[in-house]
């Protein structure tokens, strides 16, 4: 005990001379908290609902009035019923309502028309909680207002419920969790070996006193970087691969055709732009174990608040930024409208955008970072 005691002083002594390190025990455990505190939410509000009201009368206007005041949805009109589906492919809106011309004619007729409410089956969790506030679509306030016949005249059968709310689910109508998690888990498994790979790869020629071997060579600081990057983009790429294959031949996930050039194009964009950031937190990085927690303060927060497990809708309007800047958020966009939704390459560009320029920031930044500390 003795011997251990005075090796366990060095210790924090060690540590104590590595400010950053104490600064990521304490800042980033507070950051986290704060950020999930305020920016988890099961329940979303103001849920993007494209309607088509044919019908236009009093009748169908308490429909979308009761559903606008339960300030679950948040209405915006489209032309045609093909509309709504083409808008919740497109990831514009999440639900849909689709009231026909007839309405009003077989609501009077005691004829019981039909409502049909679309939801995005992609994500099982939030579709089932739009199901359940479908009921504002039917409940008494609207539902009162609607009967003509006399209730007293028992020659005259009246339906319980004057009109028939039809639910549709699109894109997963079997709701098979495994399509809504495994095509995110994909990057996670990507982020996870891109930033540790490459996060520890300067740093450890850094620690191993190999830098300065380099830098004498005739490599160019940029063709270092490049030079860096390229072996573990191959790796990461190699790695989309083999667990997409995993996952189209172990759980089923869904690989339409029409997917598969976005699909190359999602893997070099994706690989490049973390393979890119892992560098940038290796040449910020003093040591090893700054790079480790660096990267895990990436990951956390890119699982829980790029719309992976938790949707973004349910998040503060102060916190919903940050998930923009979380390069997986795109990836998680691109990734499901692809493979479930079978989303046209045309229809995500601000996505692939995005993350081409992730990329390119990430790697300009890493090639300033690194000549400054090599001058």
């Amino acid at each position: 005990m003795k011997s251990i005691i005075p090796f366990a002083k060095k210790e924090l002594i060690q540590l104590k001379r590595d400010p950053r390190l104490i600064g990521f025990l304490i800042f980033m455990p507070i950051m986290l908290m704060i950020l999930f505190g305020y920016g988890l939410r099961l329940e979303p509000k103001n849920v993007k609902m494209a309607f088509v009201d044919n019908d236009k009368s009093y009748f169908s206007n308490l429909i979308k009035t009761n559903l606008w005041n339960e300030g679950y949805f948040e209405l915006y009109e489209v032309s045609t019923k093909e509309g709504i589906e083409e808008e919740i492919r497109k990831g514009n809106a999440k639900a849909g309502l689709y009231i026909d011309k007839t309405f009003s004619k077989l609501l009077t007729d005691n004829a019981q028309p039909h409502v049909v409410f679309y939801v995005d089956g992609t994500m099982p969790s939030l579709t089932t909680a739009m199901r359940n506030k479908s009921s504002a679509l039917n409940d008494d306030e609207v539902t009162n207002d609607m009967y003509f016949l006399d209730e007293d005249d028992t020659s005259t059968v009246i339906a319980a419920e004057p009109f028939i709310m039809d639910t549709e689910v699109l894109f997963n109508p079997d709701e098979k969790e495994t399509w809504f998690f495994l095509p995110g888990v994909i990057g996670v498994l990507i982020m996870q070996i891109a930033l540790i790979l490459a996060g520890t790869s300067v740093v450890r020629e850094r620690e191993s006193n190999t830098l300065e071997q380099l830098l004498v060579s005739p490599l160019s600081k940029v063709d270092f970087i490049l030079g860096k990057m390229f072996p573990y983009v191959l790796i990461s790429l190699f790695e989309f691969y083999f667990i997409l294959f995993i996952g189209w031949s172990m759980f089923e996930i869904p690989i339409p055709s029409s997917a598969i050039g976005g699909l190359v194009l999602l893997s070099v964009v994706y690989t490049a732009s973390m393979i890119s950031l892992g560098l940038l937190i290796s040449t910020v990085s003093q040591t090893q174990q700054q790079a480790m927690f660096l990267a895990i303060f990436v990951i956390i927060p890119s699982i829980l608040l790029a719309g992976f497990i938790f949707p973004i809708e349910a998040m503060h309007e102060y916190i919903r930024p940050i998930a923009y800047m979380i390069p997986f958020t795109y990836f998680v966009e691109i990734i499901r409208g692809l493979l479930i939704k079978q989303t046209l390459m045309t229809d995500m560009i601000i996505p692939f955008a995005a993350l081409t320029a992730f990329s390119l920031l990430f790697t300009i930044l890493s090639i300033i970072k690194f000549k400054r500390i090599t001058q």
